[in-house]
This record gives C-alpha cells, structure tokens and sequence, in this order.
C-alpha cells in the first residue's frame, strides 16, 4: 500500500514525511481493516511529527482523522459488516483495566495507544482498529468533512464539557482553526454568545462569516466578561488571555495537547474569585458518539481543503503556516 512514513521526527519544512510502498497491515482478533478514503490534518500531527510529542513508535504512518470502508474482520470481529463507512479517532486503544477506565474516565487511562503515534495512523491506504474503538460515520456526511470530526470536532466538543458551558452563556474561543470553527456550530446550537479572537485576517473572516458575536485580535479583549473561554493555540500566552477575560467563577479550558509556556501571571487580578483552569485530556468513545449525533443533527459543514497522499508534507506546512482555513485532509494519491 501507499502511505506516508515519518522516520525521524523533523520540522515540516524539511518535508519529514516519505511517500512510499509498505505492506498492507495485517488484521489481528477483534479488529478491521478499514480502507481509508481521507484522513484529516491535526496540529497534533505536528506535534508528532516536529518531535514536540516524544516518539512512541518508529517508523510511523502519522494520522488520526481517518474516514474509510470496512474491508475484512479480525478474528472474532462483528460489530460492523465490510463495506460499512466508519471513521478511526486519535484514541485507538484503552486498556479497560486501570482505575480510570474503571471509573469511566478512559480519556485518562494509564496505558492508551494512540493512531498515528504509537500506532500507525491513516496517511496510507489502509489502517487497523480494534472494532470497539471505531465508529459509525453518519450518512449525510460526505468522507472529506467528516473527517475534521473525528478529531477536531469531538475534541472541540469534550472543551465545552470540560469548560462546563450551559446553554445561553457567553463563550470565547481563542485561536480559531479546524477545532474551533467546528465548536462555534455546536454554541450556536446552545444559544450561547460567541467571542472570538485570534492572529491572522483568515482567520478572523472566517470566524466572522460563520456568525460569531464579535471578532478581534489576538490582543484584543472581548467586550463582555466571559463565563467560559477556550484556547485552541499550544501558548501559554493565549491562556493567560483567556483568563483575563473571564468573570469570576469563570473557566479556561485549555485544548491542547502541548503547550509551549504558561507565563508567569498575577494571580489576585487574574486567578482570584474562583476563577479555574482546566486541561483537555483526549476523548471518550461516549464524547465520539454524542458529538457526532449532535453534528448530524445540527448539520455542522466542516470547510476543508483537500491534498493528495503524496502531498502530506505540504498539508503539514499550510496548517503550520496557518494557511488553510477550517481544516486540512489527505485522500490517498491516484492510482499511476
């Protein structure tokens, strides 16, 4: 099969990611095998593949956003029948064991495996799942904006439950790319007021166009006090702003799974009043499954732009460079 291989963690603009031939990868008991049709871009690749994250596997196929087909069972596999539409999330594995699993918190499982970082992913024409942890993809999603659900969406939405959002509030989300311009739909949908602010005209117009309340800079501060605030950029600073900008008993929840900094900040003025900060741990299958009802029912669009297999590393750059508004997504390359 074709697929994109990172041997060394690089940065991006060394093109790190090899385009070529691999075996196709064998299905072991209780997983499928899904031929993928697109796989969705996430900074959390660059993460991966830039050595921020450090190495779990090596070589990799990076990817973790993954639409595809049921092509063949596992030994013992029968929860779906090949040919069934399914997607493939970040978190491929839990070891259902530990007391995190057992408490219903498999976001925090002491021994995860994750697609495209401890296990190969979906920049290729083929990935395995164990079939417990692979999940139906409804119908009027077309394969390429389903994608950008799988990670930036579910992950967007387990930011709202972890900020504790209630319908009506007034929410920010600083930073606005894929996982943002998916979690405004969703406060939309909960009538909650939405303040935007983040770096880049793109991506102000973008948040813009898709009906938010207000829209600055990234140095701009809402005009109102804001009950709940997320960040979706992997800086420090961006949380302090956040914080700034909450009332008291507000939250900052923050979505990232690296972060640069947090600089040093004042805690009388900024912290005091019961004001929390609050990490984005992964994803639950239950997370999974109710974003994507939800999105099927609101009718979330994702805007995508879409790149062929073998320009994987230049689908990395253009969301690096902030160049791609909404999401990025890899389809594997024609057949020569």
């Amino acid at each position: 099969m074709k697929a994109c291989l990172l041997r060394t963690p690089t940065p991006v603009e060394k093109n790190p990611l090899q385009f070529t031939e691999l075996p196709e990868p064998k299905v072991a008991a209780g997983q499928v095998l899904v031929r993928i049709q697109v796989c969705g871009v996430c900074r959390t690749d660059l993460h991966v593949i830039e050595g921020e994250l450090p190495p779990r596997k090596s070589p990799v196929i990076p990817g973790h956003q993954i639409v595809g087909v049921v092509e063949r069972l596992g030994e013992g596999a029968k929860r779906f029948q090949p040919g069934a539409r399914v997607g493939i999330a970040w978190l491929h594995r839990t070891d259902r064991t530990c007391e995190y699993c057992r408490a219903g918190m498999e976001n925090l499982c002491d021994s995860p495996t994750f697609t495209g970082y401890s296990v190969d992913g979906g920049y290729a024409e083929y990935a395995v799942a164990p079939e417990a942890f692979v999940y139906p993809i409804p119908e009027k999603f077309p394969d390429d904006q389903a994608a950008p659900l799988l990670c930036a969406g579910i992950i967007g939405f387990r930011s709202l439950r972890v900020a504790g959002v209630e319908p009506g509030e007034n929410v920010g989300l600083f930073g606005f790319g894929a996982s943002a311009s998916l979690t405004i739909a969703v406060l939309q949908a909960w009538k909650c007021k939405v303040y935007v602010s983040t770096r880049g005209e793109s991506h102000r117009k973008l948040a813009a166009s898709l009906g938010a309340d207000w829209v600055g800079s990234e140095h701009d501060k809402p005009p109102v006090r804001l009950d709940r605030a997320i960040t979706f950029a992997p800086s420090g600073d961006v949380v302090v702003a956040a914080l700034s900008s909450l009332r008291k008993g507000g939250v900052v929840a923050i979505n990232a799974i690296h972060l640069d900094r947090v600089p040093q900040f004042d805690y009388d003025s900024l912290l005091w009043g019961e004001r929390q900060i609050r990490s984005v741990a992964n994803m639950t299958r239950a997370d999974a499954c109710d974003f994507l009802a939800l999105a099927a029912q609101i009718g979330i669009r994702p805007k995508v732009t879409v790149f062929s297999l073998d320009q994987a590393n230049e689908a990395l750059a253009a969301v690096k460079k902030d160049a791609v508004d909404g999401a990025a997504v890899i389809v594997p390359a024609p057949e020569s």
